[in-house]
């Protein structure tokens, strides 16, 4: 099957595609296999998907010399999606996807968990849970928000120390109302797809977490309204309903972000290759790196160079086309 005759739609695929068992993706063509490759994958989402997106696809596989085989089109969330089976890893090919723009989210990864087994998955709270910086709002509304967001901005891409950042922060906001926090938290806006995520999570037996750099009276409001197994997060000092300017006990860096991941898994059986991060900041990179698959969402540019997967184009919806796309290994042309 030539790919400029494949049709438009990928619902068509199937029909047209049903003829074998198994289809080997080359440049200008699908040919026939009797078995599919399984040694890496390759996943492609987006409402846009198409044929073009596969044949671009396949023209990067032969220039790194790589051969592929192409699953039964699948889809998570209303969202169509492919997966590819690729005969090895080629972190080459992943500098060379990154390297490039796509109007889809595409991945090349070395392993993929599934949701057909239990899992862990901790996310970051500030711009990946929420689609703001708590710390920024509470600033704003304190007077001092050009000051804070300043520092959160450099923190994010890494520039400065965490925790040192932190304090910093948290500082300018002495003398503050405490009543400040509940406004923020009374118009804290969940990232797309929240909900979804979650709720397929735990209908699939999956634990689902926040560690955060932000603070515990905005991760308790999610961990309330979603059922989360557990939070871990900062907590502002308060003296006479007002801030302190201070943090109370140990800071939630990247560090311990990591540990938390490590330990969630451990309590509960859950095997390395199960596990899942997702952030946006640099603080968010060591938990990346000790998950199975570390998702950045919506990053800075430092961290989506870094992540194994990368959200560009979608929102938590997109967690779930990772996480979903082993199903197509079961599904059957035609």
């Amino acid at each position: 099957m030539l790919l400029s005759q494949l049709p438009r739609s990928l619902h068509d695929w199937s029909t047209a595609l049903c003829s074998a068992p198994c289809w080997q993706l080359t440049p200008e063509a699908l040919l026939p296999a009797a078995s599919a490759h399984d040694g890496a994958w390759i996943v492609l989402f987006g409402k846009g998907l198409e044929a073009g997106h596969l044949a671009r696809l396949a023209g990067l596989l032969a220039s790194h010399d790589m051969a592929a085989s192409l699953y039964p089109v699948g889809g998570q969330a209303g969202i169509p999606l492919l997966l590819l089976g690729t005969d090895r890893f080629s972190p080459e090919l992943v500098q060379a996807l990154k390297s490039q723009e796509w109007d889809i989210d595409l991945c090349h990864l070395a392993a993929l968990p599934t949701l057909s087994e239990p899992g862990l998955l901790v996310m970051d709270m500030d711009s990946t849970a929420i689609r703001i910086e708590c710390i920024d709002e509470i600033a704003r509304l304190a007077g001092v928000g050009e000051q804070v967001a300043a520092v959160t901005a450099a923190a994010m891409q890494g520039k400065l120390e965490f925790a040192d950042s932190l304090r910093a922060r948290v500082a300018l906001l002495e003398g503050a109302p405490v009543t400040i926090l509940d406004e923020v938290a009374a118009d804290m806006p969940w990232m797309p797809g929240l909900q979804l995520m979650v709720d397929t999570l735990k209908g699939a037996g999956w634990k689902v977490a926040i560690a955060s750099g932000g603070f515990t009276r905005f991760a308790g409001e999610l961990q309330r309204a979603l059922g989360l197994d557990a939070i871990f997060a900062n907590e502002l000092a308060v003296e006479g309903g007002l801030l302190t300017g201070q943090v109370s006990g140990a800071i939630v860096d990247a560090a311990v972000k990591a540990e938390v991941l490590q330990r969630m898994a451990e309590e509960h059986g859950i095997p390395a290759a199960q596990t899942v991060a997702v952030g946006d900041g640099a603080n968010d990179l060591k938990m990346m790196g000790v998950a199975g698959l570390g998702i950045a969402i919506h990053a800075k540019p430092l961290v989506r160079a870094q992540a194994a997967a990368t959200l560009n184009h979608h929102d938590l919806e997109g967690v779930l086309c990772l996480l979903g796309a082993l199903a197509c290994r079961d599904l059957r042309w035609g």
